[in-house]
C-alpha cells in the first residue's frame, strides 16, 4: 500500500507546561519541522508549539 499523504503530529508547547495539540500534516509539502503560536490554557497565554512524535 501507498505511504498515507498526511500524518499526525504533536504539537508540543514551548512553555514546559506539558500540553499540547494534536494536528495533521501534509508531509508531502511540508517537510520542515512545523511551529505554530497558539494557547496554552495551563500558563493561559499565547506561546510557541514545536512539532514532535506522537508515541
Amino acid at each position: 500500500m501507498a505511504k498515507p499523504t498526511t500524518a499526525k503530529i504533536r504539537l508540543n508547547s514551548s512553555g514546559d507546561t506539558g500540553f499540547f495539540y494534536v494536528a495533521k500534516k501534509n508531509t508531502r509539502t511540508m517537510t520542515e519541522k512545523f511551529s505554530i503560536k497558539k494557547y496554552d490554557p495551563v500558563l493561559r497565554k499565547h506561546v510557541e508549539f514545536k512539532e514532535g512524535k506522537i508515541k
